[in-house]
């Protein structure tokens, strides 16, 4: 996508500068119309026409001054609303003096009309992110999605020893792994267009009970529901200066616990890449550098910038729940605060698709996964052979198997040969070679892993859209 061949402050993240995330650019033309300062008034100069639009409807603005104020809208600068703002210290005030100065006499009572300011601020907030979400946020998250469900079929029957506490545990398939993030993130992809959908806007007055609007209009509610549906966005049930904050709260939340998942598969992967472990890789380019001084190192930079990223952004949430205290009907305590919620959202993309780019590139060794798994001398097959031992009438076979696997750790031996020369023999006897075979070879025994896979990414590849992606 092309970029702006000029750019300023007001085309920067609200307050700090795109760069300071290392954003490509073609994110940067995606995010822009949405989480840009200049974003921001372009969404508050909608809510503006939206209100003339409907006055014009309802007979009370004339059809003319209606269109006036919607061509004059799409001439006011960024520079010349800060420029007022700098003159009167009011934000919403100096968009509403630029605005009447571009437009007639007899259009001018009509801009803002029966509005405050945070009707324009909080609608303007909740359009702008339903927007992003929809045209950019979720695209993107599904760009991972549709990523990951690719990987997770590919590696659907490589086996890997499973691990819990960071000890081994028992074999799955690393496309088993994978489908714990497919499903993770298709969950909170869902969560977040719910709440995206769930965002209100009010056009309610000072005090959220249409004193103003109701010296004119009938049925104001109504009116404020039409003004509302021009922007694709309902009104909250109650509201007072401000709407009620839990809406922007659920989104926001919903946000963030998509940014842990990101952050748990980064960390998953980097630590694959533990020398000691080493069953993935980032795939390296010819010339990159992974040390300033070492130059055999091939550091899992990109899925530790995700992890970062995280670390940032992740603590703002707690800045949302203190803005959800608003003392009486409104105080200022959120003026700075909301300013910085698009960030979040700068900060996700960054991580998704660095995500997408990083993992459509994952280098898997699946010889290392099996010598992993057999690290252990087979001691993961402890698990199935109590099971069948319990199943064959063993009276103590948690105790009996767990004999053997100390046993087996004295004489370094594998746990098959150790338990085929002890006194459980005749219950192995019984056994099917199915499950004589299992308990000989950890690859065996990884339960319905590979069809969990089939089924995790063929739900969420359904209910997503990503069929055939």
């Amino acid at each position: 996508m092309p970029q702006p061949t000029q750019r300023s402050v007001y085309d920067s993240v609200s307050p700090l500068e795109f760069r300071y995330y290392g954003v490509d650019p073609d994110l940067i033309a995606l995010l822009s119309p949405y989480v840009t300062e200049r974003a921001r008034l372009a969404y508050e100069l909608k809510v503006e026409v939206a209100a003339a639009r409907v006055l014009a409807r309802r007979g009370i603005c004339p059809p003319e001054a209606a269109r006036e104020i919607e061509v004059a809208a799409a001439r006011v600068t960024a520079e010349e609303v800060a420029a007022e703002e700098a003159r009167i210290h009011h934000n919403i005030r100096a968009m509403v003096n630029c605005l009447q100065a571009k437009v007639s006499d007899a259009a001018r009572p009509f801009v803002h009309f029966t509005l405050t300011s945070f009707d324009v601020i909080d609608t303007a907030i909740a359009a702008r992110m339903k927007d992003c979400t929809q045209r950019a946020v979720v695209p993107k998250l599904l760009d991972l999605e549709a990523t990951l469900i690719t990987l997770a079929r590919r590696e659907r029957d490589r086996p890997q020893i499973g691990r819990t506490h960071g000890q081994h545990a028992v074999p799955i398939t690393f496309g088993f792994a994978l489908a714990e993030y497919v499903s993770r993130l298709g969950e909170r992809i869902e969560a977040i267009q719910g709440a995206a959908a769930n965002l209100r806007g009010k056009i309610s007055g000072a005090v959220g009970a249409y004193n103003a609007s109701s010296l004119l209009i009938d049925d104001p509610a109504a009116f404020e529901e039409e003004v509302l549906a021009e922007l694709g966005l309902r009104p909250a049930w109650h509201s007072t200066q401000i709407v009620a904050p839990e809406h922007v709260t659920d989104y926001m939340h919903t946000l963030t616990s998509c940014f842990s998942v990101l952050a748990a598969l980064a960390d998953d992967m980097r630590h694959l890449q533990r020398t000691e472990i080493s069953e993935v890789g980032e795939a390296f380019e010819a010339s990159q550098v992974g040390s300033s001084t070492m130059p055999h190192k091939r550091n899992p930079w990109n899925f530790e910038n995700v992890k970062s990223l995280y670390k940032a952004f992740m603590p703002r949430m707690v800045s949302v729940y203190l803005d959800q205290l608003s003392e009486h009907q409104r105080d200022l305590t959120n003026s700075a605060t909301n300013r910085f919620l698009p960030e979040t959202i700068v900060g996700l993309m960054n991580a998704s698709e660095r995500l997408r780019r990083i993992m459509s590139r994952l280098v898997v060794d699946g010889e290392q996964m099996r010598a992993n798994l057999e690290l252990t001398a087979g001691m993961c097959l402890a698990e199935p052979l109590y099971i069948l031992l319990a199943a064959q009438g063993h009276p103590d076979a948690h105790e009996a198997v767990r004999r053997l696997t100390l046993e087996a750790e004295r004489t370094g031996r594998r746990l098959w040969d150790v338990a085929a020369e002890s006194d459980i023999g005749p219950y192995l006897d019984r056994m099917t070679p199915a499950q004589r075979a299992v308990l000989q070879d950890p690859a065996l025994y990884q339960g319905i892993a590979a069809l969990r896979v089939d089924a995790i990414c063929d739900h969420y590849a359904e209910r997503l859209g990503l069929a055939g992606r």
